[in-house]
């Protein structure tokens, strides 16, 4: 009984002391350095056409300190600069955006909870809100499956488009 106890309060210990090692902020975000195959599937909508596309993304990704850039290649093609900050939290940070094209940088929030990250973000246009967003389910360390919504509420959400990422290398 003893010996039971004993391998029960061991495994408990070993899943706290993992849970509690698991990265955050941007040592979290560093997951996306690599190469990944992509696969999305686009859908009719007033800011989405149908369609397929397959893409080999790079994301050539150094951290320096509490900040993380990724020069993000698209099929060979250079397309952005990324660089994460988070806050203390490790759960809010924030994307900014440089074009390769030198066109104007952009920012917005990130939101890291747990296994799935999001990308929210909205248009105004002749008084109107439309927000979108983008979500990370993580399945694996090497796995995204994600998918980009968009609604005029924020309680009810439209499906533009359902993808897999799968990581090929570091």
């Amino acid at each position: 009984m003893k010996y039971l106890l004993g391998l029960v309060l061991a495994f408990l210990m070993t899943t706290q002391v993992a849970a509690a090692a698991a990265p955050s902020g941007v040592d979290a975000i560093w997951a996306y350095a690599g190469t990944w195959k992509t696969s999305m599937d686009h859908v009719d909508t007033p800011y989405s056409k149908a369609g397929h596309e397959e893409r080999k993304l790079v994301n050539d990704c150094w951290k320096s300190g509490i900040y993380l850039a990724c020069r993000q290649i698209v099929d060979g093609d250079p397309k952005v600069l990324l660089v994460f900050t988070c806050n203390p939290d490790g759960r809010n940070c924030t994307s900014y955006q440089i074009p390769s094209d030198g066109g104007k940088p952009g920012s917005g929030p990130l939101t890291l909870d747990g296994q799935i990250w999001t990308f929210p973000w909205s248009d105004t246009e002749d008084g109107k809100t439309t927000y979108f967003r983008v979500v990370n389910t993580w399945s694996s360390p090497t796995t995204i499956e994600f998918r980009q919504e968009y609604s005029t509420d924020q309680v009810h959400w439209t499906t533009m488009a359902i993808g897999h990422e799968t990581k090929s290398a570091n």
